[in-house]
């Protein structure tokens, strides 16, 4: 962006054009074969009444992904409790457990199961997930899913750190602690949506096995189309532009400050990967356990809503005047303590109303003056005519590196030890990072002697001190 600039209005919306037609396209995608496990709950269950497996048959449906699916299933009768291996039938959307839909897969269960007729005859079942890894990797569908979201997350965060630098440049530097009262319209914009969007697909979805999509995708479009207006209309003054723009990048992460600024944007960028990607995940799941599975999209969307309206709004209003006061490194420190808190409330919660009353007080402190005062930092440390390079490399490793690292470590946390000790243990690392990130705040920072480079016009100010040196008008 700071080697094109006649070019940049257009590349802004190339990749608005480009993100926005791979989220839709995901929307045709075609569903994978084979039923669905809803509910992992069923009532009044016979298992003497279920037929063996034709094992020559089941190998072969399994090997083929034709969307035959096995899973452990829990049984709980009048006098007995055991555990049995079934196979739900591809013909079907919904799990259902019958004589017509699910087979037993070990001949010594089918003796088990008719072995006490009576008493298995009415049992409460609770079935596993289906594991059924190795067709979804294998499936066309999952590979164009990862295609088109690697695409369009790379297209729609590019053009998110664009339209960050385009808003830095009409603010100005008299105004750049003005950025959050900006960024609030965004986060109130993504609440409305959000919740209009789950309301409207649990309208549309009524008792239906698959969701309707097609509402949210709808309100996607016009919202793009609004957006593209906006765009074209927006006006840009001209920026200087720097001669040495990688030289003076270079030079600036010579410094060990900026260096550690962002390890620990990173950070930042992982803790907000865990609430991004597996907050709802978590909230689905605790819906299953709750019986709130009917109404879950609706919940979601409050969820989120309730994260725009009260936390964000509030929090991207008030974060100059936060970080005018308590300066940065107190503020870094302050919101890795409420993603601590945060996240290990939310692992208590008993029920998704809790979560929703959690977000809706510790989303503003967290997430947005979080990433108002990394942005806005970012600003601060920018050489001249370098904003695009710098912003570009400070998103990069807080949205692009952390939130890929906290992906791939919350999945992996999810999958072994599920999703209250996942939150457990990334809570014990938010507070480690602000106990890290204080102890270099007290006995590093404030000791660190800034440095003027003068051939190259970039200087490094003390993380609490960036502003004092920097013209800034009250906000």
């Amino acid at each position: 962006m700071d080697y094109f600039q006649t070019w940049r209005k257009v590349i802004f919306l190339i990749l608005l054009a480009i993100g926005n037609i791979c989220y839709i396209t995901i929307f045709f995608l075609p569903s994978l074969p084979g039923p669905i496990l809803s509910e992992h709950h069923f009532q009044n269950v016979s298992c003497a009444t279920l037929p063996r497996c034709n094992m020559k048959y089941h190998a072969s449906a399994i090997a083929s992904c034709n969307g035959m699916k096995d899973t452990m299933c829990h049984w709980i009768c009048e006098n007995t409790n055991f555990s049995t291996q079934l196979s739900f039938y591809a013909d079907q959307n919904k799990a259902i457990i019958s004589p017509d839909t699910t087979c037993l897969l070990n001949i010594n269960e089918i003796l088990l199961c008719q072995g006490n007729l009576t008493n298995n005859y009415n049992c409460n079942v609770i079935c596993d997930n289906f594991k059924d890894d190795q067709c979804l990797y294998r499936s066309a569908t999952f590979w164009s899913f990862i295609v088109l979201m690697c695409i369009g997350e790379i297209s729609i965060y590019v053009f998110i750190s664009i339209s960050d630098i385009f808003c830095f440049i009409i603010l100005g530097q008299d105004k750049r602690l003005k950025y959050g009262k900006q960024r609030l319209w965004g986060a109130m914009g993504y609440g409305i949506v959000v919740c209009l969007s789950g309301y409207m697909i649990d309208f549309f979805s009524h008792d239906k096995v698959y969701k309707n999509y097609i509402p949210s995708m709808l309100l996607m479009i016009i919202f793009t189309c609004i957006d593209f207006i906006c765009c074209i209309k927006l006006e840009l003054p001209f920026q200087s532009q720097s001669t040495s723009i990688l030289k003076n990048v270079f030079t600036l992460l010579k410094s060990k400050v900026i260096v550690i600024f962002l390890c620990f944007s990173g950070f930042f960028g992982v803790l907000n990967s865990i609430m991004r990607n597996f907050l709802l995940w978590y909230v689905e799941d605790l819906s299953v356990a709750t019986g709130y599975t009917n109404r879950i999209k609706l919940i979601e969307g409050l969820i989120i809503a309730a994260q725009a309206f009260s936390g964000e709004v509030i929090f991207f209003f008030l974060s100059g005047k936060i970080l005018k006061k308590f300066g940065y490194g107190y503020t870094f420190t302050f919101c890795f303590i409420c993603y601590a808190v945060r996240l290990g409330l939310i692992s208590l919660a008993p029920t998704l109303w809790w979560i929703l009353f959690i977000e809706f007080f510790m989303q503003g402190p967290s997430y947005a003056l979080s990433f108002t005062a990394v942005i806005s930092y970012g600003n601060v440390i920018t050489p001249t005519g370098a904003s695009g390079t710098v912003q570009g490399l400070v998103q990069g490793v807080n949205e692009g590196l952390g939130f890929s690292v906290g992906s791939l470590i919350g999945g992996i946390l999810f999958k072994k030890f599920g999703g209250i000790m996942t939150l457990r243990i990334i809570s014990v690392f938010a507070a480690f990072s602000a106990l890290i990130y204080f102890v270099f705040h007290i006995f590093y920072f404030k000791q660190f002697k800034h440095k003027t480079e003068t051939r190259n016009n970039i200087k490094w100010r003390e993380l609490d001190d960036a502003q004092k040196h920097c013209n800034i008008a009250d906000i």
